[in-house]
């Protein structure tokens, strides 16, 4: 008999939570406020952690980040090389809702295999992407 699915792979609970968990220890670390956002590979969100005196908007910013890393399988600051001399991809890409194209989403991988993303966002981009790789390093040594 023919096999019609196909089996996905997601982040575990507890494996979300410890990313999260990991990126607000480094943000405190590194003095500043974050919004972090961990989703399972088909971007629905599993954890979410918010700091105090974060910056609100950037609440749905971590969420979009997130989204877009497990959507497309790659860090979102890689855009920057994806739309380098293609306007209309730059064009289009922009106005398509939840698309984030700056740095601090990062993809989570077992192996091969797309488990999650997790998004960051309140510091300098630079900031956002340490504090999520630090969330990933949390579970992958």
């Amino acid at each position: 008999m023919a096999t019609n699915s196909v089996s996905n792979r997601n982040i575990s609970t507890s494996a979300a939570c410890a990313v999260a968990q990991a990126a607000v220890e480094h943000a405190s670390a590194l003095g500043i406020a974050i919004n972090v956002s961990v989703v399972d590979s088909a971007a629905t969100e599993i954890a979410f952690l918010r700091m105090n005196a974060s910056f609100l908007p950037s609440k749905d910013i971590s969420k979009d980040k997130a989204f877009t890393a497990a959507g497309f399988a790659m860090p979102t600051m890689q855009w920057k090389e994806v739309l380098a001399g293609n306007v209309q991809l730059q064009a289009g890409i922009v106005e398509r809702p939840r698309v984030v194209t700056f740095g601090g989403g990062l993809p989570i991988f077992e192996g091969d295999d797309l488990i999650g993303a997790v998004g960051v966002s309140g510091g300098s981009e630079e900031e956002d992407i340490a504090c999520a790789q630090a969330g990933i390093d949390a579970i992958t040594g």
